[in-house]
């Protein structure tokens, strides 16, 4: 165990405390393998605590004013900015990418708390004067209740920022379960807000594992899950929370598909493509997984890729010089090797080999390129989530929207043209919720929804946007009709002198 290890803390109804279970994990370096913190898991009982702490400051929270909820987010804000240098640094340290990605991710996090500020503006309802004779309408918004987060270990500090500061400013009190892989940032980031001024019981923290998340889910008293990882928990953890009434959206997997067409710059694309499957070690649901040559371009193309990735730095995230970082363990590490040995065996042709690649300590794969991959293979059908890139050949853009759209997943999907025509009919008819055009990642920005299709995503309102304000907010539609005492008669004119 490294010297500087440190015991993670949860947060119930204002108070830091150790978690009650005796389950502890130990939380590595996965660029050295070095212990930098353990992790107690959270017992039954601390997730109970943690719901009621959440519900018991619900209704005074919900009461502040928006204006006043607003100013947290403001202090957060301040706070997340000057801390920008300190929390990049703790992403890298607890997840592996590079400093410049852990950078980007705080960034992007740090945006969406930018949207929450502007809750007054958002939370606004409508109304309608004289909808009938002396009846007026209106919609106005109120938060859900307690609402629970559960995120992932790729994004440890931007996902739990997609959840908590639009929860928290719509009137929400929130209990968060980050990955028990990496728990230092979403503790930080608690820290932080109490540090802004948020009330005791507002937000709660716990840990774990699936033990965790199923307490949560059983809970009579959590009105609302928000969920991001694999795909077959993320439809486990809406077909529970949905049997019991709660309002759920469950981000889950991806495959995504990069499209290059023959006319498009393949130098400039490649480099797109190179950055969008290997950056974050392709631990990323936005990640390209999957290329697809269109035309006469594959051959140019796979030589391409394997160029470019072949001059990518392996190496600790906290060293400027490196490109990609490790993967987050060493079991990961070994199932994507398993990964790669099926691809060949299945037949695609291995053109970049990333094993053995990096330094010897840590849990390093390097960038690997498999061409000629069909659908029928797993390399094409499942979601790897590492820095695993399968190159498929199309004929035409029609084959290749086919392939595409032949896949269960639909977060993702970017074409590379010069071609207005050939955008416009991938636009048309790619069935992914977030389409790029010459983009390698297709992010939205903060203030429009992060929008899976088909099994990337479970529920009806996305993540982030106006769709968060709406998942996390009630609407009630008031009908009103007041009658005003019986008028004057002003037919006859008033007396003088009375």
């Amino acid at each position: 165990m490294g010297d500087n290890a440190i015991a993670v803390r949860s947060l119930i109804g204002g108070r830091w405390a150790d978690p009650g279970s005796e389950h502890v994990d130990a939380i590595p370096d996965p660029a050295t393998g070095e212990t930098i913190a353990t992790l107690s898991y959270s017992s039954e009982n601390d997730v109970h605590d943690a719901v009621l702490a959440a519900r018991q400051a619900f209704p005074a929270w919900a009461d502040t004013p928006v204006p006043d909820r607003a100013q947290v987010m403001f202090r957060l804000k301040q706070l997340l900015e000057r801390n920008l240098e300190e929390l990049a640094l703790l992403v890298t340290r607890e997840n592996g990418k590079t400093l410049a990605e852990s950078r980007g991710e705080v960034r992007r996090g740090i945006e969406v708390v930018e949207l929450a500020c502007g809750a007054p503006t958002l939370l606004m309802g409508t109304s309608l004067d004289q909808i009938a004779e002396g009846i007026d309408e209106e919609l106005v918004r109120f938060p859900v209740g307690v609402v629970a987060g559960v995120t992932p270990f790729n994004f440890p500090s931007m996902v739990p920022l997609w959840m908590i500061p639009l929860a928290l400013v719509c009137g929400n009190t929130f209990v968060h379960k980050p990955s028990q892989r990496t728990p230092l940032s979403a503790t930080r980031i608690a820290e932080l807000l109490v540090e802004a001024g948020l009330p005791d019981g507002v937000l709660n923290v716990v840990h774990g594992a699936r033990e965790s998340v199923d307490a949560l889910l059983a809970h009579p008293e959590v009105d609302a899950v928000s969920f991001v990882g694999s795909e077959a928990v993320a439809r486990s953890v809406y077909a529970a929370g949905a049997a019991t009434g709660k309002r759920v959206q469950a981000l889950g997997g991806a495959k995504n598909h990069l499209l290059v067409m023959d006319d498009a710059d393949l130098e400039r694309s490649v480099t797109a493509l190179i950055s969008s499957a290997f950056g974050n070690a392709g631990q990323r649901c936005l990640a390209g997984s999957v290329a697809v040559g269109v035309g006469s371009v594959a051959d140019a193309l796979v030589e391409e890729l394997v160029g470019q990735a072949e001059r990518l730095r392996l190496g600790p995230g906290v060293e400027p010089e490196t490109d990609m970082g490790p993967v987050i363990r060493e079991e990961r590490r070994k199932e994507l090797i398993a990964h790669i040995e099926r691809g060949q065996q299945a037949g695609a042709r291995l053109v970049a080999d990333g094993r053995g690649a990096g330094p010897a300590e840590g849990f390093f794969l390097g960038p690997t390129v498999f061409d000629r991959v069909t659908p029928d293979m797993a390399l094409w059908r499942e979601e790897l989530f590492g820095p695993v890139l399968s190159v498929v050949r199309a004929r035409d853009i029609d084959e290749a929207i086919r392939v595409l759209n032949s896949s269960p997943y639909g977060n993702a999907a970017s074409i590379f043209t010069t071609s207005g025509a050939s955008a416009r009919e991938f636009k048309r008819r790619a069935e992914a919720g977030m389409l790029g055009v010459n983009i390698g990642v297709a992010a939205p920005m903060a203030f429009f929804p992060f929008v899976g299709w088909k099994s990337s995503f479970f529920g009806d309102l996305h993540a982030t946007g106006v769709d968060g304000v709406r998942f996390y907010t009630r609407p009630k539609v008031i009908t009103s009709r007041w009658t005003l005492p019986a008028r004057l008669d002003h037919s006859k004119p008033e007396g003088r002198g009375h």
